[in-house]
């Protein structure tokens, strides 16, 4: 941006990630690739302002993202959210494996007696490590973060995070997305946005 004569402070950076990030992930959305009926779902730690909030996530068999929700709380009612969120977008899975959260199996038992859903739910603690190991691409990079100081900061940079982690693993779907490289990807995905 100097080379361009426009001076810019960090902050302005952090605004701008703040504003559009979630425009973005939002826009990513339309041209998401279709994932697999077998979901793994686990919640991780986020750090916002010295207290650990919950990062609920969920990938499929293969490793591609499904969905995420950051929550304050871990409990049945954020656990129902995130299974409602995930299911609007991507379908009704044949089956959730998960860890053994009371709160997580309360909440998808009570989604399928609600809508009289047939899904099988599996508390195995192994079968879990896909979205284990997914969650350390997303701590990779907010630890050196040290942490986020507002809730909404937070919310609307890890939609980013989670956009780029979903991006590298190829699962945007946009004409000759294939032989771009991932910043062109976001480029174009911008463009779609922000068409001037």
């Amino acid at each position: 941006m100097q080379e361009r004569g426009v001076l810019l402070d960090h902050s302005t950076v952090s605004r701008w990630a703040i504003r559009f990030l979630p425009l973005l992930e939002k826009a990513f959305r339309k041209y998401k690739r279709p994932v697999g009926s077998s979901w793994r779902m686990d919640e991780t730690y986020i750090k916002i302002k010295g207290v650990w909030k919950y990062l609920y996530r969920a990938v499929d068999k293969e490793g591609n993202t499904i969905d995420f929700l950051l929550t304050a709380l871990r409990d049945k009612a954020a656990a129902m959210r995130f299974f409602n969120k995930a299911m609007q977008d991507n379908g009704t899975p044949e089956k959730i494996v998960m860890d053994k959260s009371g709160a997580n199996k309360a909440a998808i038992d009570q989604i399928v007696k609600d809508q009289g859903m047939s899904i099988v739910v599996r508390q195995v603690k192994y079968l879990n490590n896909i979205v284990e190991q997914d969650h350390r691409g997303i701590k990779r990079i907010t630890r050196p973060m040290l942490g986020f100081q507002s809730f909404q900061a937070a919310k609307n940079i890890l939609a980013g995070i989670e956009l780029m982690h979903m991006i590298r693993k190829n699962q945007l779907n946009i004409p000759g997305g294939e032989k771009m490289s991932f910043a062109d990807q976001f480029y174009a995905l911008a463009g779609k946005i922000c068409p001037d």
